[in-house]
């Protein structure tokens, strides 16, 4: 903090980015000279270049009457070169070595990072380089005095040779033809050093003519060098955040981008992910996620992309289990990778997490000690496959990450029958290694008929549906009784209860309303039901106030509510406006990167993430759409934090309340109204501030972020 005290902005400095010489531009570096003397100042006697090869070459003139130059070694050079007689193919015409080729080599293939830069009357114009060329004397003309020196040798060998040799022999010869080229050998042929380096000899050379820097048309072409529309207010080029401009300034080279893994096992780029193909985006989230509902994998897709084709592509990368998709073993453990704790090949694990999956496919719950005692495999390994799909619970055992998803089993019948038949492929296999039958199927009591057998996870979810039914009079007393005794200690003040008590038909309407509200639900939860706790009947819940041993989320002081209130408050810290369609990308964006069994996990709903926007300071700004809007509900829902503790805390506020009239506005009105609002004249940096934090430009308007509609 003292250093940055110690280290003031002094001035800001407008950048403008210049594209008139984008794709022409590039920079010459040549040999280091004395400071008195600059390459501008020797003549340029002939200029070059191979366009498709970016080669350049420039031949220079060698000052012969500088004390420094060696008048004898330049004529040695020059007869080495060219002989005793000179004529129109002479590289020296004078007999004496008076200039001097440079060749241009490429430094860097990615020059998009790169631009060269001009200070203009307090503007930074930046243009963008095409190329970047080192120029280095060239010694082409050694080899042409090496090849008069052969060629004069030769000469002299063939006058000693006796003119009186015999005739040779008549020698007989044969005469073979070549067999057809094929593929294999033209491909080896095409990728040799010798073929691509007669390609290149055989480009063209195209002549240019050489301005020097005190030229007119040197100077001409200097300006365009300065962005061509800088003084106009609407440069959007340049309308980003920080680190997208600087993303655009300076990409990551191609060796970077191959260093960086893919897919981090703790972050995910989702600006790199979009660049994929659909099905190599899949399968990423999936490595990384480990387990996920289609619900989510859908929102972090995006809502452009089609279900179906995401249901055909999840099906090669994960397998269905309580409704929810895990990644398949072989996705995780390579064909000739290896266990890091025990050194087991990638067959041997898949086998043994194919089995852990399988028993979650029968039980929410799994024994490691089992899995163990199956499979063989050190305690490591097991708790690793475990820790993929599952969050452990003391003295109970391994319990499934996720609720069971009853929606997608409902609306995806034929997937679920796929899956089951490949499970029961599956199952088959692993019965036939691990002897199954004998060691896992359970036994069967004493007096019970009907043969012993494993029970599939579709009967098990018929068997829940019954005992649901079942238990129904049950669940509504119980719900009346929580409802009645919430009312009494008014535990949740912002939840307003109806007075009259609720028939069995209102109250479940109220909560199919209520399940209708909440589509965003990573897990399907709520502090005034306990129909569903973690995707079971209620009969199977561990208790009233908890999920698993964990508190509810809607609950003020949960765990999960403190850290949804620090990922809002963090998240409006950086982006001051935003619409709640926004807000849950960058929730799940959020969640992706979180590790399996956090708490967020289990299950936030729309109403409690709005809810905890508005407690974190924020207010909702009623945005007037037009009528013929394709926006969303979600993006129609605009927030705002309102106080943010800087000076400029005013002057937004000013701005949201214009746009809680209007839907999009001019500058100048909004200048106007900030100055009659705040009583002085701001400056245009003070303008420019609030309108990047707030708004975004498009057709000559402004828009708060997220809103406009192009």
């Amino acid at each position: 903090m003292a250093n940055e005290e110690d280290d003031p902005v002094i001035q800001e400095i407008d950048v403008y980015l210049a594209k008139s010489l984008a794709e022409k531009l590039y920079l010459f570096q040549y040999p280091v000279r004395p400071a008195s003397m600059t390459y501008d100042d020797i003549p340029h006697l002939s200029a070059k270049i191979k366009p498709k090869q970016q080669k350049v070459e420039l031949e220079m003139a060698i000052d012969t009457l500088n004390p420094n130059y060696c008048r004898s070694k330049g004529e040695q050079i020059a007869l080495n070169v060219d002989g005793a007689c000179a004529d129109e193919t002479s590289t020296y015409s004078s007999k004496l070595m008076d200039k001097q080729t440079f060749c241009s080599s490429q430094t860097t293939s990615n020059t998009a990072r790169y631009a060269a830069a001009l200070y203009r009357q307090g503007e930074l114009h930046l243009t963008p380089l095409h190329g970047i060329l080192q120029l280095r004397p060239s010694f082409s003309y050694l080899d042409k005095a090496d090849a008069k020196h052969r060629e004069r040798e030769a000469a002299n060998e063939a006058g000693d040779s006796s003119q009186d040799e015999a005739e040779e022999d008549v020698k007989q010869i044969t005469v073979r033809f070549s067999r057809p080229e094929s593929e294999q050998a033209r491909q080896r042929r095409v990728q040799s050093y010798e073929f691509l380096q007669k390609k290149h000899a055989e480009e063209p050379w195209v002549h240019l003519h050489y301005y020097g820097v005190r030229d007119s048309r040197s100077e001409h072409e200097r300006q365009y060098l300065l962005c061509q529309g800088s003084s106009g207010v609407e440069n959007t080029e340049l309308v980003k955040s920080p680190s997208e401009y600087l993303m655009m300034l300076m990409p990551p080279s191609p060796e970077e981008e191959k260093d960086k893994p893919v897919a981090p096992s703790n972050v995910l780029s989702m600006a790199q992910l979009r660049t994929l193909p659909l099905a190599d985006q899949i399968k990423v989230l999936m490595k990384n996620v480990k387990v996920m509902p289609f619900a989510n994998l859908m929102s972090l897709l995006g809502p452009s992309v089609d279900s179906v084709a995401v249901l055909r592509g999840i099906q090669k990368v994960a397998m269905l289990v309580q409704g929810n998709w895990v990644v398949k073993s072989d996705i995780l453990y390579p064909k000739d990778s290896s266990s890091p704790h025990s050194g087991m090949p990638a067959e041997v694990l898949c086998r043994g997490r194919d089995f852990v999956m399988w028993k979650f496919t029968q039980s929410r719950w799994v024994v490691r000690k089992e899995v163990a005692a199956v499979t063989k495999l050190c305690a490591e390994d097991v708790k690793d496959f475990l820790e993929h799909m599952a969050v452990v619970r003391i003295n109970k055992g391994w319990e499934f990450l996720l609720p069971y998803d009853l929606e997608f089993i409902k609306k995806h019948p034929d997937v679920v029958q796929r899956q089951h038949m490949l499970w029961s492929g599956i199952q088959a296999k692993l019965e036939k290694v691990y002897n199954l039958v004998k060691e896992t199927m359970p036994k069967k009591p004493d007096g019970q008929s009907g043969p012993a057998g494993m029970l599939s996870g579709e009967q098990r979810v018929q068997t829940a549906k019954t005992k649901a039914q079942q238990n129904h009079a049950f669940l509504e007393r119980e719900l009346q009784r929580r409802k009645e005794q919430m009312r009494a200690a008014t535990v949740l003040p912002s939840v307003q209860i109806k007075e009259e008590p609720l028939s069995e038909e209102e109250a479940d309407g109220e909560e199919l309303e209520a399940e209708e509200e909440e589509p965003m639900d990573t897990s399907p939860s709520s502090c005034l039901s306990t129909k569903l706790a973690n995707g079971l009947p209620a009969g199977r819940a561990v208790g009233g106030d908890n999920l698993n041993g964990h508190p509810i989320p809607g609950c003020a002081s949960s765990p999960a509510a403190r850290e949804l209130k620090a990922f809002v408050e963090a998240t409006f810290q950086r982006q001051f406006v935003l619409t709640l369609s926004e807000l849950k990308r960058l929730f799940n964006l959020h969640l992706a990167g979180l590790p399996p069994g956090h708490t967020l996990f289990s299950g936030i709903s729309d109403r409690m993430l709005q809810d905890t926007v508005l407690a974190a300071g924020c207010k909702q700004i009623l945005v007037p759409f037009p009528p013929q809007t394709a926006a969303s509900p979600d993006e129609q829902k605009v927030f705002a934090l309102w106080e943010s503790g800087d000076i400029s805390d005013q002057h937004r506020q000013v701005l949201l309340e214009i746009f809680s009239k209007n839907y999009r506005v001019r500058r100048n009105m909004i200048q106007s109204r900030l100055t009659q609002e705040c009583g002085e004249e701001l400056s245009k940096q003070d303008v420019d501030k609030v309108l990047k934090d707030c708004c975004v430009s498009y057709g000559g308007m402004w828009y708060l972020k997220g809103t406009v509609q192009s």
